[in-house]
């Protein structure tokens, strides 16, 4: 009941005013902590000229997982009864422009994909790096029972003569071979990247394609190898780009240490049976799931996105679903494109990085 009638409060706050023309802070409500500003859907780049029965179809694929959450439950049901794509959203949502805490309109937006690898379940001189499961030693600490402020939050470390300790970093992890893998594979650069992008497929040396998916993350803070190569200047005349960085690695192999662990951050795996899922539990679509900050657009909800293909130059105004996260999505309008897989979606998501606008949906009731 608590539940319901804070749900209750939130929505006869947000949709009490029907002139509001500066951005509103919602960080004393649920569904957001960032800005807003409350417009027609007349007022989106695209909007109409947009795919929206494919939208539609994602939302409701989607709507499976995010049933559980409070703000979807009855959206969800309401879907099953439209054949009318633009009637369902603009019937049953109102948009909202996001700002940042500053009064921008516009943030950053990245691309990933879901990466193959060539692998095999036995170790040898050609595949010879792991794809590591969760490690039995690794402890995650839940203290929200004790701090509810610390909800959002989980330690992970190791027991070390009776103390929890910080786990092992990327460093740490490389030198140890007590792990259990789920398989191996031929390039380190690539296993580097396929914990960037958190999923994607191995082939092995049998001819099997598995799925593996994420499954844990070390503790430590991500940190991107990008900017820190940008800033030396070394990647002038690769590309600031996934594929610069990894041309600029395997040019420089006396590097590839130093490079890597300066990102402490390790993800672990674990085997599926379906393609790439998103922290929304439901299998990502390509073009049409964002990777997104929970903290500023909960997982579920419709996203409509204006930026541009980096890549193209073509804009990209799309209807979208905020299925996943990621270490490095961290933002009040930031988001990352699944571009799905294949050498396109590679190509695409590696030089991704735009500035746009985001505006999300929030369900009538």
């Amino acid at each position: 009941m608590k539940i319901l009638s804070t749900v209750t409060i939130f929505f006869i706050l947000l949709f009490s005013g029907c002139s509001q023309k500066e951005p509103l802070n919602l960080q004393t409500l649920p569904i957001s902590q960032a800005k807003v500003k409350k417009i027609n859907f007349t007022d989106i780049q695209g909007f109409y000229k947009d795919n929206l029965p494919l939208a539609f179809e994602v939302f409701k694929k989607d709507c499976r997982r995010s049933k559980k959450y409070e703000l979807f439950k009855e959206v969800c049901k309401k879907a099953e009864g439209y054949t009318d794509a633009s009637k369902f959203f603009t019937e049953n949502f109102t948009p909202y422009e996001l700002y940042s805490s500053s009064g921008v309109d516009k943030g950053v937006i990245t691309g990933y994909y879901e990466p193959l690898l060539k692998g095999s379940r036995t170790e040898s001189s050609v595949y010879k790096y792991p794809v590591y499961k969760t490690p039995e030693d690794m402890l995650v600490v839940d203290l929200s029972d004790a701090y509810p402020e610390l909800k959002k939050y989980r330690l992970r470390g190791k027991l070390v003569d009776g103390k929890i300790v910080a786990y092992d970093d990327r460093k740490e992890l490389n030198q140890r071979d007590d792990l259990e893998p789920i398989c191996f594979v031929d390039d380190r650069i690539e296993l580097f990247f396929l914990q960037i992008q958190g999923s994607g497929k191995i082939q092995l040396d049998t001819g099997e394609i598995i799925n593996v998916g994420y499954a844990n993350q070390n503790g430590h803070k991500y940190k991107g190898i990008g900017g820190m190569l940008l800033k030396e200047g070394v990647l002038k005349g690769y590309g600031a780009s996934m594929q610069g960085i990894k041309a600029y690695l395997e040019d420089n192999p006396q590097r590839m240490d130093e490079v890597l662990y300066k990102n402490r951050s390790y993800i672990f795996f674990t085997e599926k049976l379906k393609g790439a899922t998103g922290a929304l539990g439901s299998e990502l679509v390509g073009g049409r799931n964002l990777a997104v900050d929970r903290r500023y657009i909960p997982l579920g909800l419709p996203v409509f996105i204006n930026t541009k293909n980096s890549v193209t130059q073509e804009n990209i105004d799309r209807l979208m679903v905020a299925a996943d996260t990621g270490g490095a999505i961290k933002g009040e309008i930031r988001a990352d494109f699944f571009f799905g897989d294949g050498q396109k979606a590679e190509l695409y998501a590696g030089g991704m990085k735009e500035s746009g606008k985001l505006t999300i949906l929030v369900p009538n009731n």
